[in-house]
C-alpha cells in the first residue's frame, strides 16, 4: 500500500475529528451567545492550539472560527429581528443578546451582510405583523 493510499484512508477519521471539534466549539459559543469568547479561550475549551482550531474550522466550515462565529451571531440576530411572533423590543436588545455591544459597529456589519440596517429589518417585521393583525378570517 502506498503512502498516499494510507493517508486517504485516514483522512475521513481526521475530518470526523475536526468536525466534532468544530461542533463542540460552536455548541459552546451558542450556549454563551451573549458573551465574548476569545479564540484562545475557545481553543483551550476544545483542547487544541489556536492554529489547530483555525485549521479545523477552515477544513470543516471553510472559514476562520472568528468569521464563522460572527456569521452565526449575525444570522441569529437577523432571525430574532425578523420573527414576527416574538416581536423584539428593540435592536439594542437583540444586538446585546447576540453578543454585540458596539451598536454602531453591529449596525454596519449587519448592513454589509444583509443589505439593510437592523432597524429596517425590525420595522419591516413590525409592519408585517401589524398587517396580519388587521386581517380576520370568516366574518366580514
Amino acid at each position: 500500500m502506498t503512502a498516499s493510499c494510507r493517508s486517504e484512508q485516514r483522512r475521513p477519521v481526521v475530518f470526523a475529528s475536526r468536525r466534532e471539534i468544530v461542533e463542540r466549539a460552536e455548541a459552546y459559543v451558542n450556549a454563551h451567545m451573549g458573551d465574548a469568547v476569545s479564540l484562545s479561550r475557545l481553543s483551550r475549551i476544545v483542547g487544541l492550539s489556536e492554529r489547530g482550531l483555525r485549521n479545523a474550522f477552515y477544513s470543516v466550515r471553510g472559514m476562520s472560527p472568528k468569521r464563522c462565529i460572527l456569521t452565526g451571531r449575525l444570522q441569529g440576530a437577523r432571525h430574532a429581528l425578523s420573527d414576527a411572533g416574538s416581536r423584539p423590543a428593540s435592536v439594542t436588545g437583540v444586538a446585546t443578546a447576540y453578543g454585540f455591544y458596539e451598536l454602531g459597529r453591529f449596525s454596519g456589519i449587519y448592513k454589509k451582510q444583509f443589505g439593510e440596517a437592523p432597524s429596517e429589518t425590525l420595522r419591516a417585521t413590525i409592519r408585517k405583523s401589524a398587517g396580519n393583525e388587521g386581517h380576520t378570517t370568516g366574518a366580514l
